[in-house]
């Protein structure tokens, strides 16, 4: 079943468009890579998926639920996007924890100003799934740490379990390793394997090459704001057939 489908997305910053009708669509726990060099619209595309900046034009779609439809005017109103972040949940690269509170508290907030709103929300499990989500990161005995108190691995597995923690459709991550060190990218690329592994649906933004042909359903190759390629990590990684693709590919085990 389709989880998620993009139609004719397009995005544009002045006169400059970054993001050139862009389709593409997903499976219930399937994990899609997109990877491409800098500039060719990635992170652009995460954004609009994730309403932090608002497409210009196409359709995104969840499960039977319209999320985003150019035609419909009523689809850009603040009030419907805040609704339709929920379905996401995005991993920034830079964390983007609150120093002034604690790693439950930095998972805790957002579950808890959200059952303020949605009565059907049972408050006193907020704690108590936030304490599994740190379990599970390999964080239990983190709990009472502010981030500063937290290396830069840790730092990003909190950051994982505040986006589960709001029980999205979608988990999305930008560069999740790229502000780490090689040890501490480690510990963030298994968290991510073993999600994978749960067929958690996922959409993730790497240049790590291997860990995207090993953790990946489909990768998608962007290039200037359109998808190049798209296939098996089979088909895009060990047999490519868009020059550019090659290009890219060659380029990058020249650099590693």
């Amino acid at each position: 079943m389709a989880v998620l489908e993009v139609r004719n997305l397009k995005k544009s910053f002045d006169s400059t468009e970054v993001i050139h009708d862009i389709s593409f669509s997903m499976d219930e726990g399937e994990t899609v890579t997109i990877i491409g060099s800098s500039g060719s619209g990635k992170t652009t595309l995460l954004r609009c998926l994730n309403f932090l900046e608002t497409p210009d034009a196409g359709v995104i779609k969840v499960r039977d639920d319209v999320l985003f439809d150019s035609s419909i005017p009523e689809s850009r109103s603040e009030e419907a996007i805040r609704k339709k972040r929920l379905h996401f949940g995005l991993v920034f690269q830079s964390f983007n924890l609150f120093p002034q509170y604690t790693a439950l508290e930095n998972i805790t907030l957002a579950p808890t100003l959200l059952a303020r709103e949605d009565k059907s929300i049972d408050a006193t499990l907020i704690e108590n799934r936030a304490k599994e989500l740190l379990s599970d990161m390999g964080l239990s005995d983190r709990m009472g740490n502010y981030p500063h108190e937290l290396s830069g691995g840790q730092q990003q597995r909190v950051a994982i379990a505040r986006a589960l923690a709001m029980n999205p459709d979608i988990l999305c991550f930008d560069e999740p390793t790229s502000a780490l060190d090689p040890e501490l990218t480690g510990e963030v690329l298994r968290v991510i394997r073993g999600l994978a592994k749960q067929h958690t649906t996922m959409i993730i933004v790497t240049h790590e090459m291997s860990f995207a042909k090993d953790v990946s359903d489909k990768i998608i190759f962007m290039d200037k704001g359109i998808i190049a390629e798209e296939g098996s990590p089979e088909e895009v990684i060990d047999n490519p057939k868009n020059e550019r693709t090659v290009q890219f590919l060659a380029n990058y085990k020249k650099v590693n």
